[in-house]
């Protein structure tokens, strides 16, 4: 009989500090895709749940994928949420009973509910008091999982992604659906150990195109070439959660049958964190003011091959507000013309801009109105609406190749010479399909305004001339002071140095 593995996503990336929360219509909005409908979406993409389809064809099992749940970072998880979707997959735990043999997640690593500080040890505990202590489960994490000690108890493989920008989901889930499948033929007993760091992140979060930090991850893969060493996790962390395990993690899984396995893993787990630790003043990044980023772009040439700006500390990815308009305001104030920027995510300027038409010349209250602590306040600007649409774009690049996903009712928004992309539903800028699907063309530009951190390198990068990152004050700043932690465990590096 072929094994009977259950399989699920579950990814959210949760900011403690951003007001509001991320309730169950933030994911209907984004994924909440069950059973085969997820598997049609996702199946043949570079997503974990096909790797894990890939390691199940391999090996032949008999898969249940229940439900595929993604929101876009942000606040933290809703109870309502969170249960609804933990239940969709405990139930059918239940409901397999002992058909089941295995379990294969893909989860995150950083939800936060608002009843407790660790989704992802919550989610499995409760797996773990259905199917019993012995059943295989293996997990795959994100780079920036603050991987906890409740987690590691609960579950007996984690693999996390070695790439940032993200571009391994596919190959990470079929690593741990592989492992799986040798601990339930019985070739391996996984377990996994985990060390912490006191870093609120890795020096460049992870950053796989910084030669240190890439350098971490080359190590790694040396490692699990090694007898006994199954997977070896680096994770950076996500410096905008305050909870009490915040921080940077090694975490190895090895194979207990091996002789001396878990002595190598435990050496291998503590020279990474130990390098990782030594490294913590080495930062890649040159943050830039609003006004040198500006100075920048106004005297950028026009080459074909545009200026990127990344707006860091307004990136949605990290659950910013991505509203800041201090980088805008600095743009507009140095005259700097012939460029974009992408997006202002304000969903009353968007319901604005559709009651008129493309052509229309208006003037609209435009960002800065959720938090203008975190990057200014809200711009008073006229100008003419050059396109109106329902916002939904294809992705055709190395993260949202085949995907299709949607900014709700989307503007383009000319002031002085920049388009802004003004747009409703959050979500951070990863593909060039979501600029040019709305008739921005990077490549007649001067320079393009992206609001993220890093992960737009995968796509634009490649068609930029150069890249500057700017530190606009808002909700993600690296400027971690800037933050009111109260929860995560002191000492801890930069806010203790």
């Amino acid at each position: 009989m072929p094994f009977r593995i259950l399989t699920a996503e579950f990814v959210h990336e949760s900011n403690t500090f951003k007001k509001g929360a991320t309730d169950l219509a933030a994911f209907q909005r984004e994924t909440l895709d069950l059973g085969e409908v997820a598997v049609e979406r996702f199946g043949n993409v570079n997503a974990e749940i096909a790797g894990f389809l890939d390691a199940g064809r391999e090996a032949g099992w008999s898969i249940r994928h229940v439900v595929s749940a993604h929101a876009t970072p942000g606040a933290r998880v809703s109870r309502e949420a969170f249960d609804h979707i933990a239940g969709l997959i405990c139930d059918a735990a239940r409901e397999e009973g002992e058909a089941l043999d295995g379990i294969l997640l893909g989860l995150h690593g950083s939800l936060v509910p608002d009843f407790c500080e660790d989704g992802e040890g919550e989610l499995l505990t409760r797996l773990r008091a259905i199917v019993g202590p012995d059943m295989p489960i293996a997990v795959t994490l994100d780079l920036h999982a603050m991987a906890t000690p409740l987690m590691v108890s609960q579950a007996q493989i984690f693999v996390s992604y070695k790439t940032y920008p993200h571009v391994d989901m596919r190959e990470i889930g079929r690593h741990a659906g592989r492992l799986l499948d040798m601990a339930l033929d019985g070739s391996i007993r996984p377990r996994t150990l985990r060390v912490h760091i006191p870093m609120l992140d890795e020096a460049n979060a992870g950053r796989t195109d910084v030669a240190e930090t890439k350098a971490l991850y080359d190590r790694a893969r040396l490692h699990e070439q090694e007898p006994g060493i199954l997977a070896v996790s680096i994770n950076a962390g996500f410096a905008e959660a305050d909870i009490e395990e915040a921080g940077a993690t090694v975490l190895v899984t090895y194979d207990e049958g091996t002789v001396e396995a878990q002595t190598r893993a435990e050496t291998i787990a503590h020279s990474l964190a130990d390098t990782i630790w030594a490294q913590r003043g080495q930062v890649a990044n040159d943050f830039l003011t609003p006004e040198d980023a500006a100075r920048i772009a106004r005297d950028f040439p026009l080459s074909g091959r545009p200026l990127v700006i990344a707006d860091y500390a307004d990136n949605p990815g990290a659950g910013a507000y991505g509203d800041a308009t201090a980088l805008l305001q600095a743009l507009l104030s140095a005259g700097a013309t012939e460029g974009a920027f992408a997006p202002i995510i304000d969903a009353e300027a968007a319901t604005f801009l559709h009651q008129h038409r493309v052509g229309d010349i208006v003037t609209v209250a435009l960002g800065g109105k959720v938090d203008p602590a975190f990057g200014g306040g809200p711009l008073t600007l006229t100008g003419e609406i050059l396109h109106l649409s329902d916002g939904s774009y294809t992705g055709d690049g190395p993260i949202l190749g085949g995907i299709t996903h949607s900014f709700g009712p989307t503007a383009v928004f000319r002031v002085s010479g920049i388009d802004i992309l003004v747009v409703t539903i959050p979500g951070q800028m990863l593909d060039l399909q979501q600029v040019k699907a709305f008739g921005i063309e990077p490549t007649r530009l001067r320079f393009l305004v992206v609001k993220s951190m890093q992960h737009f390198r995968a796509a634009f990068e490649p068609i930029s001339e150069r890249v500057i990152v700017c530190d606009s004050g808002a909700l993600a700043t690296p400027r971690a002071e800037l933050r009111s932690y109260v929860r995560v465990r002191r000492p801890i590096w930069p806010l203790d140095r």
